[in-house]
């Protein structure tokens, strides 16, 4: 039986869903853009005033004179950025949970023509670069795919955050090798938050070449834009958004929302605000029996180990949670819609499904 199908367990009213921030609608900020771009009549594809402004706006936020491009989603995001710095016998070297590695149904292959994903291990989801420097120096010869680029998630995909001096640490052997750096910046905003740190300390200033810089977990309805502080790097990927199905006619309701987020700051307000929910909630949740925490909480994620009962009693009661990090584990995300009422709704049926009261 599905969580949908499901009968609630009683008292166990579900105000909201933990599942992902995706779950989470449009805020104010963002609505109130595309509301004011849908006047008149506006030029196709990106020639507008809309994307232009969206543009300086991003620019000034990074300090950077970056190139810019915006995409529906973020698979779109990964796999265009990956084959623009490959050719389809190289490969990109990330971590064994990375997104683009688990979750985008081959896309990075499919659009590099073939470029391989070489995964390493790491510790709390991030890149052992130990293990990095093998996999780069492992083989020279021209049987093995050329290792081309370097990519890590911000935050990464078990709620942690890597530090300027750790991805300084991580361009830093990259680039000696030769290799450019791709960051996955879906919960980028989330890691700027926690860090408390400008976009350009864990951007170009820590040594990465392209960012895909995510905007619908902080708010947004759709789009994510993808900066690449190395300008030549970008030739022709206008074309490969086009090809791809990735150039948007009515650009301005893609760009318009990255106006409204960044002119107010309701981007840092909402990753804060998804942070402390997420903070809180690990707070509450370490306090029931039956309860482990499985990672530290370091962006707007918590990780809790539970017995197969209780995860299934909270299905059973309509609650829905992925549980992709094995048998037992579950993650609850938090967004910047969550409120306190919301994590104590949780927080109960979770003490209700590990037997307590």
């Amino acid at each position: 039986m599905t969580p949908t199908e499901s009968q609630p367990l009683e008292g166990a009213a579900v105000f909201n869903q933990f599942a992902s921030d995706n779950y989470a609608g449009i805020c104010p900020e963002a609505m109130q853009a595309m509301q004011e771009a849908n006047q008149g009549f506006v030029p196709s594809y990106g020639d507008d005033h809309w994307t232009e402004r969206a543009c300086h706006c991003i620019r000034e936020l990074f300090e950077s004179d970056c190139q810019i491009f915006f995409v529906f989603n973020g698979t779109a995001a990964n796999s265009l950025a990956l084959a623009s710095l490959c050719r389809s016998y190289h490969s990109v070297i990330c971590g064994d949970m990375a997104h683009i590695e688990t979750d985008e149904c081959g896309a990075p292959e499919f659009f590099s023509n073939g470029t391989k994903i070489l995964h390493v291990p790491g510790i709390l989801g991030k890149l052992d670069l130990v293990e990095v420097e093998q996999a780069i120096t492992r083989r020279a010869d021209i049987h093995y795919p050329k290792p081309r680029v370097l990519s890590l998630s911000q935050a990464t995909e078990l709620g942690t955050v890597y530090s300027p001096e750790e991805i300084t640490a991580a361009s830093g052997l990259a680039h000696r090798y030769g290799l450019r750096v791709h960051m996955d910046g879906a919960r980028f905003v989330n890691a700027v938050a926690s860090l408390d740190v400008t976009p350009a300390e864990i951007s170009w200033k820590a040594g990465v070449d392209v960012l895909c810089l995510g905007g619908a977990k902080n708010g947004m309805a759709v789009g994510e834009a993808v900066l690449f502080f190395n300008r030549e790097l970008a030739d022709e990927f206008e074309y490969r958004c086009k090809q791809a199905g990735q150039l948007a006619s009515k650009m301005r309701f893609m760009s318009a929302p990255w106006i409204g987020m960044l002119e107010s700051g309701a981007w840092l307000r909402n990753a804060r605000l998804a942070n402390a929910r997420a903070r809180q909630l690990e707070r509450d949740l370490s306090q029931i029996d039956g309860i482990r925490i499985m990672h530290p909480c370091q962006a707007n994620s918590v990780f809790v180990e539970m017995s197969e009962v209780a995860a299934a009693a909270l299905r059973q009661a309509g609650w829905r949670f992925y549980s992709f990090i094995g048998s037992g584990g579950a993650r609850f995300m938090c967004s910047w819609l969550t409120s306190e009422e919301d994590l104590s709704q949780l927080a109960g049926a979770v003490r209700l499904a590990c037997g307590g009261r």
